[in-house]
């Protein structure tokens, strides 16, 4: 028995160790970096709570396969997941968080044995010691990587369709040997479909992808087998099929309208264009239109996701997403991943069919993003990681054979190690870099960006809640009801006994405008834009919907931005960003 356990222990543990350090990189610390939780992972978390104790969202919609949340319709399998996180672990930050690490640890261990079936022994021409570095370099490289692990520690729906998709490559490559395995990867890919958007996309052009390079192969099994290969195609279809359907309705097109590069904006520009050349009309609708204008877009922003800038240097624009001014991947790599698409090309170039995969899933991945506002655009683009950093693992090897040869008086074996030992210690330094300003610098000046702020806030509302008749929440930092409802769950708060005590009350004033929902009022809860707030507390506010309230003769109590009240409110209690900023006064008129 001790020698089964030390055999299981011994056998890929250089795999075990990294996919541990992984798990646990991502896990600790979960409830405090991020510094809070963001509104979308609010939204995940109280539908998740809602599908758990009523089967129904939080619209009173049971078991639905789109949700409509803030209007932006979410895809549904990270928000099921999360209901089966909660309860194990109840509504906090931990659960709605652990989808999305177990699921970057996930990326790990599948991007380790995606790169053993690419490049085994046979396909690569290497020596045994430097080829057996490719596959722990690249499942190390996703563990590390400020891309892969900035995204493993927030609830990020990309991050857990990527890590799908992982498990869908390597059952598919696992399936050209044995067919029914092609099973278990059509229902990895089909999950991708219904947990982000950019996978109905990317994801049916990399099975055309994967059919075409390796057709010969499923052809010859289709003669031997025929029932074998027809299963995955129709498991494939019965998750892409209803998905097609979805996006011939509103519903389903609703997120792509909020982000496309084709709006208002781009027609003006188009204009401005237009009235900017001396050409004749004719000529100017030919060069000028949304067609040059969409293709020519498509092509910058998808170039844009493989700038120095985006990967090495700056990082993505987006706060949530990625460090300001910090590269998505170390900038050590940066002449790895050169070389490694160089020996790619050289791979192509020899008709290797591992070459081919690479290469389009690395072409593939970022036209999703590209045909959207915001490029580069680090969430949307992430499925393109773990390819990034097996051809950053091939680099690395054929940096080591150059070496070698430069280098030939000293055994092969004993430069490895020196080598590969070198680049670890580099870095090393790099990581710890890079996880000292995640877990200090940006948790301290980015709070404001992730919402922070509002438990303290429902936690003073908690305890002070029989004491008001109105409660008045400023709409400042966005949906402030989706915060109540959550943490009062949470808290086991009056206001949250039930999910129907929500989509059932009779105070609840909600209603779509500019393609989204805004939630006015529940329960004694009144959401006001800020420049409705009553600055005087006998003032009257009124809400978006149209609807006028006064303060007179009753108990309020006032929670907006600092200084946006005049001396007849009573000040109650400050809550702070985490970099010291004011980010909420609560008053009342007591």
């Amino acid at each position: 028995m001790q020698i089964k356990i030390y055999k299981f222990l011994k056998k890929n543990l250089t795999l075990k160790v990294i996919v541990i350090a992984g798990f646990l990189l991502r896990v600790v610390a979960l409830d405090e970096v991020p510094p809070s939780l963001n509104w979308d992972e609010i939204s995940h978390g109280y539908n998740a709570y809602s599908i758990l104790h009523s089967a129904k969202d939080e619209w009173g919609n049971f078991l639905p396969i789109i949700f409509r949340a803030y209007g932006d319709y979410k895809l549904p399998l990270y928000i099921y997941l999360t209901s089966l996180s909660e309860l194990i672990f109840g509504i906090n930050a931990h659960s709605v968080r652990l989808v999305s690490v177990i699921a970057g640890t996930f990326t790990i261990y599948f991007t380790y044995f995606i790169t053993k079936k690419l490049f085994s022994p046979s396909t690569l021409n290497l020596q045994p010691t430097i080829h057996k570095l490719i596959a722990p370099l690249a499942a190390l490289l996703v563990t590390i990587e400020p891309w892969s692990f900035f995204l493993s520690r927030g609830a990020f729906e990309a991050n857990l369709a990527m890590s799908f998709f992982a498990a869908g490559m390597y059952f598919y490559l696992f399936g050209l040997e044995k067919p029914k395995s092609l099973i278990v990867s059509a229902v990895f890919f089909g999950f991708t479909v219904w947990t982000y958007n950019s996978y109905r996309i990317f994801t049916p052009l990399m099975i055309i992808a994967l059919i075409t390079i390796y057709k010969s192969r499923l052809l010859l099994m289709y003669k031997r087998t025929k029932t074998n290969i027809l299963i995955p195609l129709i498991t494939m279809l019965v998750f892409l099929l209803p998905m097609f359907y979805q996006l011939t309705n509103t519903q389903g097109q609703a997120r792509y309208f909020k982000v496309a590069i084709i709006d208002e904006g781009a027609v003006n520009k188009i204009n401005e264009m237009r009235n900017s050349r001396e050409l004749p009309v004719f000529v100017e609708r030919v060069i000028y239109n949304k067609g040059t204008f969409f293709i020519q877009t498509i092509a910058v922003n998808w170039a844009s996701h493989f700038s120095t800038a985006f990967l090495f240097t700056e990082g993505g624009s987006q706060y949530q997403y990625s460090l300001q001014g910090h590269g998505l991947l170390y900038k050590m790599n940066a002449i790895f991943l050169v070389v490694g698409f160089v020996f790619v090309g050289y791979l192509i170039a020899k008709k290797s069919k591992s070459g081919n995969v690479l290469l389009l899933w690395i072409v593939l991945a970022p036209l999703p993003a590209s045909i959207t506002r915001d490029s580069p655009h680090a969430l949307r683009a992430v499925t393109v990681l773990p390819a990034l950093m097996i051809v950053t693992a091939l680099g690395v090897a054929v940096s080591l054979v150059c070496i070698s040869k430069i280098f030939k008086n000293i055994k092969s074996k004993t430069l490895s190690q020196y080598f590969v030992a070198a680049y670890l210690i580099v870095l090393f330094f790099f990581i710890k870099n890079f996880l000292n300003i995640y877990f200090n610098e940006y948790k301290r000046e980015f709070s404001w960006s992730w919402q922070y702020g509002y438990e303290e806030v429902v936690d003073y509302v908690n305890d002070n809640y029989s004491d008001y008749d109105k409660i008045i929440v400023t709409k400042k930092y966005g949906e402030p009801h989706e915060f109540f409802l959550f943490y009062g769950a949470m808290n086991n708060s009056e206001w949250t006994k039930s999910p129907d005590d929500f989509y059932e009350d009779e105070n609840l004033v909600r209603f779509s405008k500019s393609g989204w929902y805004w939630i006015d009022r529940f329960d004694k809860f009144y959401f006001v834009n800020n420049w409705d707030i009553p600055v005087e507390s006998d003032k009257d506010f009124k809400l978006e919907s149209g609807e006028v309230f006064d303060c007179d003769f009753s108990r309020c109590l006032l929670i907006t931005e600092p200084g946006n009240y005049q001396r007849d409110w009573k000040l109650k209690k400050e809550v702070y960003f985490l970099d010291g900023n004011n980010a909420f006064d609560i008053l009342d008129n007591t």
